[in-house]
Parts: C-alpha cells; structure tokens; sequence
C-alpha cells in the first residue's frame, strides 16, 4: 500500500516511528520551521526531524494545498493525518482516503488538545480512535478505537508516550484491513479546545484537585504558573489550612491557597531560572 504520512507534533512524531516499518510513507507533509521553545529559535517540527532521521522524503509547505501536486504525483492508496495543527481542504479531503489517528474516545474530546482536556477534566480513561476524515472537525465515521486508562500520577508526557504507542498500534491495524467505518454518537460530543495563555494560570478561585489536575495536564510540554509567573511542575493536594491566594511556607514545604483546599507546590521554575524541588526555591527566596 502507498501512503502519505502527514503530522507535526511531538505525538505525530512518535506515532511516526513507531508505525514507519509497516506505513512506509513515500511523502511525509510537516510544517514549516518556525520560531519554538522558550529560546524561540527557528526549528523544524519534531516530524520532519523524526522522519529524516528515518530517512523519509520531508515536504513542508506553507500551506497543505501547496503540497497537493507532490501527493498526487505519488497516487497514494492512503493518507494518513496525525496532530497536523490545520484544517484538511479541498481537494485532498474528498480526492483520498485520509485516516486520522486521534487521542481520544471520539466523540468524546474533538478538538486541538483532546489529551490535556482529558487530564484536566478527571476521566477515568481516554484511548485513541482512527477515524475518516470529513469536512466537520473530528467528526467522521470510526473505524478502530481502543480505551486506555488514565493513572493518578499521569501527566501529558506520560499519557502521550502511551497513546502514541496505541495509536501506532491501532494505525497498523486499520492499514491492514478491513476498515468498517461507524459514524460517531452525536450525543457524547464533546470539545477539547485550543490552549490558551489562561489555561496556563493556576486560579485560586478554582479547587486544589483540579489546579493539580492543571499542572499534570500541562507538564512538560507547556507548563502551569501561578500568579506572578512563578512556574509550578509538580504538585498535590495538601490538608494544610491555606487562604485562597496566598503562597505560604513551612518545615520547607511550600503551599498555595486554593477555593477549595491547599496545593502543596512540589517542584517550581521561577521565571527565566531552571526549575527546582521546593526546598531549593524557599532557600533562595522569601515568600
């Protein structure tokens, strides 16, 4: 079978390698560099760096559509869409067959940030789906999905690392065949927004459980941070009487105040420092 990978994040990158023997892309379609990181140095994506290491023919148009030609001089049996970050147009939509390889239980957590949402919301589990693609976002028919439990102590970095590997795994599977499409339950829709900057801050308005919900949610990839911008990467729960707001010390542990409940600060990066333990922190500076 002759395919086409298309992807840009770190997740699409893992999924990548871990398919690549049996996908075989002859075209991998990423984005261009662009500015990452906190350097903000122009880079290119984790999959065009993943697939040239692989040894893979890399395209990075501006847009998808430009790479349209260079796809169809390929006549692929398949396309598959992996944490691209764009929309699929015309013609590419309706001239191949595009699986999408998706974090989630669709319809459960449409959407750009589908594995933080889960985080942040408490589920108990998420999984991958590899679906068709159709015009409405994340909404085509189904053919493969698999439930992955979410543990206590997950963040996205842990998460990710395993849904990538099960979705790998269930990509295979759907390249092998047969893929018996089933259309998605309008019903249990819902949708994982893009993260924003607010998502970042750990309001005190808001309850201890789901701030460290928060922090996980966002570790390591893009980080959590308090008001005032101290960067918070780990965290708890804590039983210790705190006013919402306020950042207190004690026997060298630091806590911030929530509505309701504590959040014991575990490990925390102040800005333009490297982040340390919170002993570390509290030698160094008065709270």
């Amino acid at each position: 079978m002759k395919t086409v990978y298309i992807g840009t994040s770190g997740f699409a990158e893992r999924v990548l390698a871990a398919a690549a023997p049996q996908l075989r892309p002859l075209l991998v379609v990423t984005r261009p560099p662009a500015a990452r990181g906190r350097g903000r140095r122009v880079a290119p994506t984790p999959v065009a760096t993943g697939a040239r290491e692989l040894g893979l023919r890399v395209a990075e148009p501006p847009r998808l559509e430009d790479a349209a030609e260079e796809i169809a001089a390929l006549a692929p049996d398949l396309i598959v869409l992996c944490a691209y970050g764009a929309i699929v147009r015309e013609p590419l939509l309706s001239r191949y067959e595009i699986v999408n390889v998706h974090p989630s239980l669709l319809p459960r957590w449409r959407g750009a940030a589908p594995i933080e949402r889960a985080i942040m919301a408490g589920d108990a589990e998420t999984g991958v789906s590899i679906m068709r693609l159709a015009e409405e976002l994340d909404a085509g028919p189904v053919c493969r999905r698999e439930s992955l439990a979410i543990a206590v102590q997950d963040d996205y970095g842990t998460l990710s690392a395993r849904l990538a590997a099960l979705g790998a795994a269930l990509l295979v599977e759907a390249l092998a065949g047969p893929r018996e499409y089933l259309a998605q339950d309008p019903a249990g829709v819902t949708y994982a927004e893009k993260l924003t900057a607010a998502d970042r801050e750990l309001d005190p308005r808001r309850a201890a459980v789901a701030l460290e919900r928060q922090v996980r949610a966002l570790h390591p990839h893009i980080g959590a941070r308090l008001p005032g911008g101290l960067g918070v990467e780990g965290a708890r729960v804590s039983d210790r009487p705190t006013p919402a707001g306020v950042l207190a010390a004690e026997d060298g542990r630091l806590y911030f105040g929530t509505t309701p409940g504590t959040l014991e600060l575990l490990r925390v990066q102040p800005p333009g420092r490297r982040a340390m333990d919170a002993g570390s922190y509290l030698r160094g500076h008065a709270v």
